[in-house]
């Protein structure tokens, strides 16, 4: 069988997280583009590829003709690389956020519709055996029908460079992860959110680097996120610390250990006696950009759809965009993908 020929663009930091699993699953990088055409020969040579440094995208691409393209770039990038990527034959493979506002991303949309590409958004944190392990457990209905889902964030992370200077940095950039998650663990789509975002004294950011948020979710689920990237001290887990609960009990899910919970036993006392519930079976797989890459793999040889296919992830990328609308207008905010 022969490769899937690729072309990066972007060649950052997270581009480091993406080179060895193209290597590993025997991709083709042809090209890796950069407006700095040093920082792309620094990754070729880092990674030992057999590939062309440029600083052109439509040149490279009319030049190497990819099956598919990675779009690393900065957010504010995302719509022109990809569209003119799917413009040029390309299937696409993109970092997240889907992109900096959602008429960009409705033009992603439209554009792969009418292309006839693929494209899908890299949502890393959904390939994680113990997020799979969460999203089971609640599907078996091991605490019931879900009423609500909290999620707490709160990391001090020094970054320098372009998150310093973003608006909203932590619910672009970051909490997208946590709304995609939600959505991921209890197959619940949004409805409408209310929302606070602020930058706390001592900040580093420049924008809005915390934030509380209150989401109505599709069949009357309701999900909390509270979250800071200027939270020094007791961190918790890049991935959220989980609570979630049923009709009939409660699954917790922190510091990226192992998903626990209680589901009631009886219908007698005070408080319910209470039983330890049964918690799905842990599958290992490729996680994290590694996972997204599979999927988009195994879309170019069998055509299976991505889980995080454009016309999905928007709802994800919706909620942020609501929630920072929320936030500037003051009041609820109904979210329309």
């Amino acid at each position: 069988m022969a490769r899937e020929r690729a072309v990066v663009v972007g060649a950052g930091g997270i581009s480091g997280a993406w080179f060895p699993p193209l290597k590993s699953e025997g991709v083709d990088v042809v090209a890796v583009v950069d407006l700095n055409l040093e920082a792309a020969q620094r990754r070729i040579a880092e990674f030992s590829l057999d590939a062309e440094p440029s600083t052109d995208l439509a040149a490279t691409l009319a030049a190497a003709s990819p099956d598919f393209v990675v779009d690393l770039t900065v957010p504010e990038a995302h719509c022109e690389v990809t569209c003119m990527a799917l413009e040029a034959g390309c299937h696409v493979i993109g970092e997240k956020p889907m992109a900096s506002s959602m008429d960009e991303a409705r033009r992603m949309v439209a554009t792969a519709e009418r292309t006839g590409k693929l494209y899908m958004v890299g949502q890393s944190r959904r390939w994680d055996a113990t997020h799979a392990v969460v999203a089971r457990t609640l599907a078996a209905g091991e605490i019931g029908a879900l009423t609500s889902a909290n999620c707490d964030f709160y990391i001090g992370a020094h970054f320098g460079g372009f998150r310093d200077e973003m608006d909203s940095p932590l619910i672009l950039d970051m909490a997208i992860h946590h709304f995609d998650l939600v959505r991921f663990f209890t197959g619940a789509d949004p409805v409408a959110v209310y929302a606070l975002e602020f930058n706390p004294a001592g900040s580093w950011y420049r924008g809005d680097a915390a934030a509380s948020c209150v989401f109505e979710m599709s069949d009357g689920l309701v999900f909390t996120f509270r979250g800071s990237w200027c939270a020094e001290g007791c961190h918790t887990s890049w991935n959220g610390d989980w609570r979630f609960i049923g009709d009939r009990g409660t699954l917790i899910l922190e510091k990226d250990g192992t998903p626990w919970g209680e589901r009631v036993a009886g219908d007698e006392g005070f408080h319910r006696p209470l039983e330890s519930v049964t918690v799905a079976e842990r599958v290992e797989a490729p996680a994290g950009q590694h996972g997204a890459l599979v999927e988009m793999l195994r879309f170019l040889r069998t055509g299976e759809k991505p889980q995080t296919e454009c016309h999905d992830n928007i709802k994800s990328l919706a909620m942020v965009f609501g929630a920072t609308a929320s936030s500037s207008r003051g009041g609820r905010v109904t979210i329309d993908a």
